[in-house]
């Protein structure tokens, strides 16, 4: 007997529905609790924009896309370069900004289609660019701060070095060893025992969550804007739009509907983006579809909206439970590290899988000129001061590849490539 279809746009029993609706918060809650323990933002507002802008998605996709925003990792490595230098509001205006102009791109894609992104930005150059997110912040996961762990510091000691390494042994193994529902949230379980072993070595105040109150309102706190950080912030809508991108063409051979024509990309793409900008003006992170989910409904074959609708509400509900906001909090960087040391990398190995999946041929030299100069840009060092604003990274090396790869453009139509 074949396993029943639960379609898009059909209703659920409420009987059925809080237990489906369950089933997609525990897929996403572990990855999207994790953005806000890096970024020590409030997870309790993260979770409540979350859910917010999953309701926003489905209504402006006219109930035809399921998807389920969590929180964006793809903004993990700028905004750590942002809040370290400039403080957290003015990550949030870089969100806010990102949004907006992913919002606009939602417009160019309504009215000339996305082959143009290939011009700016063909796969050679794209895949270089997504690696530097993660790549350029690895040495950041040992040195101690917001996102890294104390064993190359002068606080390193034995206890840090045992949290940091089980950490991070648990979320590698875990990765690759667990079934079933523990293979949703390996990165979870990874925090749950970093954070025992914490405990245990005296290395966790939970003082914060035993004075928390049972009900409380997620901290909400106004962005501030500064053209370098919205500068630094940039490169980032190139993943997402990729990002999103691929979401949407899984989901629809998942569903068996084209959800590129219809709701459309550039509806999917403006509610995704609308509802990052939103999240960052009252003090959460960016948001954006989860493969956690999608992932949940090729496995049950239930896709319907209002099951999608129920997991919202639920996180909603979360985002008022006092003691869980306090907890996340109280999670030292040794376990924050060992996290991450693992999550960069996988951000900087996606994009060279976008290399692999796009097929991109290394024989033409076009193509291995973008991504080595690309990746040498942003690896290197190399810093530029343009207009008193500085550009390195991957800031830089995102315009180096735009510039280079819109040259090699011109080239090839007036017939001067040499291939």
């Amino acid at each position: 007997m074949s396993k029943r279809i639960i379609h898009v746009d059909e209703k659920v029993p409420f009987g059925m529905l809080v237990p489906l609706s369950i089933q997609h918060t525990f897929a996403m809650f572990g990855a999207s609790v994790l953005v806000p323990i890096v970024l020590k933002f409030d997870p309790a507002i993260v979770l409540l924009m979350n859910g917010i802008g999953t309701l926003m998605f489905i209504f402006i996709t006219k109930k035809k896309a399921p998807a389920y925003l969590g929180s964006s990792f793809a903004f993990l490595g700028p905004a750590g370069i942002i809040m370290s230098s400039m403080g957290a509001e003015y990550a949030q205006g870089a969100f806010v900004a990102i949004g907006i102009l992913g919002c606009l791109l939602a417009l160019i894609i309504y009215k000339f289609g996305t082959d143009w992104i290939n011009v700016v930005l063909p796969p050679a150059a794209m895949g270089a660019v997504v690696s530097l997110i993660g790549f350029e912040l690895a040495g950041a996961t040992v040195k101690g701060g917001q996102i890294g762990a104390e064993i190359m510091t002068e606080n390193a000691s034995t206890e840090h070095i045992v949290v940091f390494l089980v950490t991070l042994l648990v979320a590698v193994i875990g990765s690759v060893v667990f079934k079933k529902f523990l293979a949703t949230i390996p990165i979870l379980i990874a925090i749950i025992v970093g954070y025992l072993v914490a405990f245990a070595l005296g290395l966790v105040d939970f003082t914060p969550v035993l004075e928390a109150k049972l009900f409380t309102l997620p901290t909400f706190r106004l962005p501030a804007f500064d053209m370098k950080a919205i500068l630094t912030m940039l490169p980032v809508i190139l993943v997402i739009t990729s990002e999103h991108i691929s979401h949407q063409v899984v989901t629809s051979n998942i569903i068996g509907r084209n959800l590129i024509k219809d709701p459309g990309l550039h509806r999917s793409i403006f509610a995704d983006n609308f509802s990052t900008a939103v999240s960052g003006m009252v003090g959460g992170v960016p948001t954006t579809t989860y493969g956690e989910n999608i992932g949940v409904m090729a496995v049950t074959g239930v896709y319907s909206v209002y099951v999608i609708a129920g997991a919202a509400v639920i996180s909603i509900l979360m985002a008022f439970i006092g003691p869980l906001s306090a907890l996340i909090q109280t999670i030292p960087g040794d376990v924050i590290g060992g996290v991450t040391f693992l999550l960069y990398g996988m951000i900087g190995s996606s994009g060279i899988r976008l290399l692999v999946d796009e097929k991109v041929d290394y024989s033409k030299s076009k193509n291995l000129i973008l991504t080595s100069v690309v990746f040498v840009t942003g690896l290197s060092g190399l810093q530029i001061n343009f207009a008193g604003i500085q550009l390195s990274g991957m800031v830089l090396s995102s315009l180096v590849a735009v510039i280079l790869s819109l040259l090699f453009y011109i080239f090839d139509r007036l017939g001067l490539m040499n291939e």
